[in-house]
């Protein structure tokens, strides 16, 4: 099987970790804490930190990456981040996974371009990207000038000189918030699921990504009243990990080639055999 392309590894190796334990805030913020960044990292103390990944995992206040001065590789994909500014004084960030989160503005990159050996950053999928791609991708690269790699696409000499052109010169940072006064200290055994997203939307994302990915295996779609009946007899935590588990594979596939594609219809068609010969089997 061919391996996935750029960085998909970094960006979603661990891309269902066991739940972190957080500061949960109001309206569902959650902050990252010191002895979560120590147990995902498997480290002592912050400074000996050098590569952490939070993906999916509801963060809003990553307050705490002042305090990583050698971290390398950070992957916050799938959260809630509205900010770069923790991550201004990582000077020796390496590879920057923030795919799907909530950067505003990219005023945001202020706060990225005195990072010198920052060569990997991935920031699609964020409303700073706006209706342009190229607008984006040229001031992203005019303020960034020593990427190696954007949201999973080399950089080549051709686009930096565009950049100059065609890019926006950030020269000053954003307007600053008060993030973290929005996110006051709760019990220190909270949890990351996200309690603010309304189950029927859920449900909606869930079933529409499934069939999206059913169809390009050659599968029928899962009708509505179907797919949600299965729901009310799960429990609460089993129907939040499988639509854990479920969104952390929609997301991988998009990552994959066409031989990862077949192998993964190989895999899924004997898997929905061997189910559908057990209920055959119970109904007897």
């Amino acid at each position: 099987m061919a391996a996935a392309p750029g960085p998909a590894p970094g960006d979603a190796s661990d891309a269902l970790p066991p739940p972190l334990e957080t500061r949960r805030g109001r309206a569902g913020a959650m902050k990252l804490t010191r002895k979560v960044v120590l147990a995902r990292a498997k480290a002592a103390e912050l400074d000996s930190v050098r590569k952490l990944n939070c993906w999916g995992s509801c963060l809003t206040d990553i307050s705490i990456c002042r305090e990583l001065p050698n971290i390398e590789v950070i992957t916050f994909s799938v959260n809630s981040i509205s900010s770069l500014e923790p991550m201004s004084q990582c000077q020796n960030l390496s590879e920057l996974y923030l795919r799907k989160n909530s950067i505003p503005s990219l005023n945001e990159l202020f706060h990225l371009k005195n990072l010198p050996r920052l060569r990997v950053l991935w920031l699609s999928e964020n409303p700073c990207c706006g209706p342009d791609p190229h607008h984006y991708r040229m001031t992203v690269l005019r303020n960034l000038p020593n990427l190696q790699k954007l949201d999973n696409q080399a950089v080549t000499e051709e686009e930096l000189s565009q950049a100059l052109v065609d890019g926006e010169d950030i020269t000053a940072p954003p307007a600053k918030r008060n993030l973290e006064n929005g996110c006051p200290e709760a019990n220190e055994s909270s949890t990351t699921e996200c309690t603010t997203e309304p189950k029927s939307e859920h449900l909606n994302f869930t079933l529409e990504e499934t069939n999206k990915i059913r169809e390009q295996l050659g599968m029928k779609p899962v009708p509505r009243d179907k797919f949600s009946s299965f729901s009310p007899r799960e429990t609460d935590g089993s129907r939040k990990k499988r639509n854990n588990i479920l969104n952390a594979i929609l997301l991988l596939m998009k990552e994959l080639d066409t031989e990862g594609l077949e192998i993964i219809h190989q895999t899924v068609g004997k898997r929905l055999q061997a189910l559908q010969k057990k209920e055959l089997q119970e109904e007897r």
